[in-house]
């Protein structure tokens, strides 16, 4: 019986995230400023006063969100929470991944800071805007989804982006094949198949370039092995090597964010409750649908720390 903590991505920015708990503890508002220093900008304003298309930025929103993470972990350790006693694996979906392992101990602060704002800036400027797409295909199976990306990639580049289980497939590439791809799958019997208003066509091939900047950007930094394992987006198992992760995270931006069979993974290996550390609560809703023998708690206001503590070092 283990616990695993999870960490958000793309999606679950929204504006006031992370202000009360800066209101609340001097832990949480030094992860902010330290963030603030690492970046050289003001972040936490926009993450607490908006405009929310400027925050939803991609440069903006995967720092902002790394930085509730931390903000609600670093309050957890100051009240005498040790990671590697009580958490058996880390995990997080995209980005949330470099949450985790900040968490972890991988990377500094200041460090995950840098390589999210590379990372969404290179992941912005890999594919002009309109050439890519992405699109959601609710109510088929991965292998359904796999084939109907097959048959589509006569028009372009198509692949599945995220597998977030419950029937819920992401998929990107050419804007000319994910829409041949979610008109079959409505064809084949999707309940729906709808286009997403990205900026960009997220863990698709046409990401190489960015995937490059990431392999020059985390051959920068120094890097630590996690104190406990992390379960990888690409591979669905963990892994623990500090440079073995940093290859992962290179494959991650072109790869496919395999969150189902990750909560799979833990159900399968004796973890009863995922503790989802940050901004909001999808990792958490996704885990109850994909498999219910595990419980899920999302620990965002200081309410949820105190209560997550209680029964954690309780």
């Amino acid at each position: 019986m283990s616990i695993a903590f999870t960490f958000p991505g793309q999606g679950s920015q929204a504006v006031g995230m992370g202000k009360d708990l800066a209101d609340t503890f001097p832990e949480a508002r030094a992860v902010f400023q330290e963030v603030d220093d690492a970046l050289d900008q003001k972040l936490s304003e926009i993450m607490w006063n908006g405009p929310e298309e400027t925050l939803t930025l991609t440069a903006n929103a995967q720092p902002a969100l790394m930085a509730v993470s931390m903000a609600a972990i670093r309050v957890m350790e100051a009240r005498g929470l040790k990671l590697a006693d009580k958490v058996s694996y880390v995990a997080g979906h995209s980005l949330g991944e470099y949450s985790a392992l900040c968490a972890a101990g991988m990377f500094s602060l200041a460090d995950t800071a840098r390589l999210l704002r590379i990372r969404g800036n290179a992941m912005q400027s890999a594919v002009p805007v309109g050439e890519g797409a992405m699109a959601a295909i609710i109510g088929l199976e991965h292998g359904d989804v796999e084939a109907i990306c097959r048959e589509a990639s006569a028009a372009g580049i198509c692949q599945i982006a995220n597998d977030n289980g419950g029937g819920q497939l992401v998929i990107s590439g050419s804007k000319a094949a994910v829409e041949k791809a979610a008109a079959l799958a409505t064809e084949k019997g999707a309940k729906r198949a709808i286009m997403l208003p990205v900026s960009a066509p997220f863990h698709s091939a046409l990401m190489s370039p960015a995937a490059d900047a990431m392999r020059h950007a985390l051959g920068q930094v120094e890097k630590r092995d996690p104190v406990v394992p992390v379960v990888a987006n690409v591979r669905a198992t963990p892994v623990r090597d500090a440079d073995e992760i940093a290859d992962l995270l290179v494959g991650q931006v072109t790869g496919q964010v395999r969150w189902r069979e990750t909560v799979e993974w833990f159900a399968a290996n004796q973890v009863t409750e995922l503790y989802e550390i940050g901004a909001g609560k999808v990792l958490t809703g996704l885990a109850r649908r994909i498999d219910k023998t595990i419980s899920g708690t999302a620990i965002n206001t200081p309410a949820d720390i105190e209560t997550a503590l209680a029964a954690l070092l309780g």
